[in-house]
């Protein structure tokens, strides 16, 4: 014991505190504090806006732990990282909450966690320790399936939830991942040679009225967005069409925080859920197009600076610990602006740093302390 702390203050005075990323620090921050007065605006309830402060606190504290304490020190326990990861995930299918047809939440009462926002960060931890443990093996394909292997499995127990859109999310991040840790481009040509026609053949499939790969609600989305004049369609499409109706009337300084216009596609309560998946639709409506573009920029410099630090984090796994995060949060982003502004079905991701929910609010946090811990020793070596 008396070792580990030994080595952890060592560390510390080996951190160089003038490479702190206040940029990235600000770029959160002020979407957070965002997020939380867009929270407060989208309800009428205070319990949303009492509980996202709380978990805003609660991230502080985990950013500031995992700034200080080196990502090499927890790399030793990948091992217990990815069985934690697991065991948290196989909680939720046992003692889960269900609620609209997914199960993926456990409850304590005054609030409730949503393991797979951990797992995404907890995976990516595990991943690069474990091939930076076989970086000599990264083409070798034993190597390949062992990994997968490894990957598929809370991946799967994601997807059992049901939870198509984060497990979208794992599959982007193992892409991100693999590419940066120098996967051959053979490698990576086969892989589209097989994949594309079976993505191809499951989205035939998975658009059948009997289908039994998604669920009930998942083929309904899919089928509302892409068959325009039938009721599934009515129904599934009717939030979408109002968040854009909503983004569009917002002109350029939108209608104001908590307005009372009678006009306000949100206090017609035609978005359900606003404080959530469509958190940027109350943005475009209310603050308008000055608002939603401050946003876009936010995330969009974030993802930057996760990307820039991987660039000149000290060894492989604090590189694909930053581009694996960097990634996470950019194309989580797309995604939700994407189902806001009507490109693709509803998915259900939130928008990172903005959406209520304690989850992802504290898991995002985590990995700013991650890369933060990277760049303080970016000029080390090992």
């Amino acid at each position: 014991m008396k070792s580990r702390f030994e080595y952890m203050i060592n560390m510390l005075k080996r951190y160089n505190f003038r490479n702190l990323n206040i940029r990235l620090i600000i770029y959160v921050l002020v979407l957070t504090i965002l997020g939380i007065n867009v929270i407060s605006s989208a309800t009428d309830s205070s319990v949303y806006e009492a509980k996202q402060v709380l978990g805003f606190i609660i991230g502080l504290v985990i950013m500031v732990a995992l700034t200080l304490i080196s990502y090499n020190f927890l790399l030793r326990y990948y091992w217990i990282i990815y069985g934690l990861n697991l065991a948290m995930l196989l909680s939720v299918l046992i003692f889960g909450e269900s609620a609209k047809g997914a199960q993926r939440w456990i409850d304590f009462g005054f609030f409730q966690i949503q393991p797979s926002e951990f797992s995404k960060i907890l995976i990516v931890l595990f991943v690069a320790q474990f091939i930076v443990k076989h970086k000599d093996k990264i083409n070798d394909i034993k190597f390949l399936a062992t990994l997968l292997i490894l990957y598929l499995i809370p991946l799967a127990l994601i997807f059992k939830q049901p939870n198509l859109s984060t497990s979208i999310v794992f599959f982007i991040l193992f892409c991100v991942i693999m590419f940066i840790a120098g996967l051959s481009y053979k490698i990576i040509g086969v892989i589209f040679a097989v994949t594309i026609p079976i993505a191809i053949i499951l989205g035939i499939l998975v658009m059948q009225p009997n289908q039994s790969i998604l669920a009930p609600h998942q083929y309904d989305r899919l089928v509302g967005f892409f068959e325009k004049d039938n009721e599934i369609a009515a129904r599934i499409r009717y939030q979408q069409e109002n968040s854009v109706m909503a983004i569009g009337s917002g002109g350029l300084f939108g209608k104001g925080l908590n307005n009372n216009t009678i006009t306000s596609v949100k206090n017609a309560n035609f978005i359900s859920e606003p404080q959530t998946d469509f958190i940027y639709t109350i943005i475009g409506e209310e603050l308008g197009f000055v608002g939603a573009a401050a946003v876009i920029i936010l995330l969009a410099l974030i993802t930057f600076e996760c990307f820039r630090a991987g660039s000149r984090a000290p060894n492989l796994a604090g590189r694909l610990i930053c581009c694996g995060f960097g990634a996470q949060i950019g194309f989580q982003a797309i995604i939700n602006l994407a189902v806001a502004t009507m490109l693709i079905p509803n998915t259900g991701l939130t928008l990172p740093f903005v959406s209520y929910g304690l989850s992802s609010l504290t898991s995002a946090f985590a990995g700013v302390g991650l890369v933060l811990n990277i760049d303080l020793q970016r000029r080390l070596t090992y």
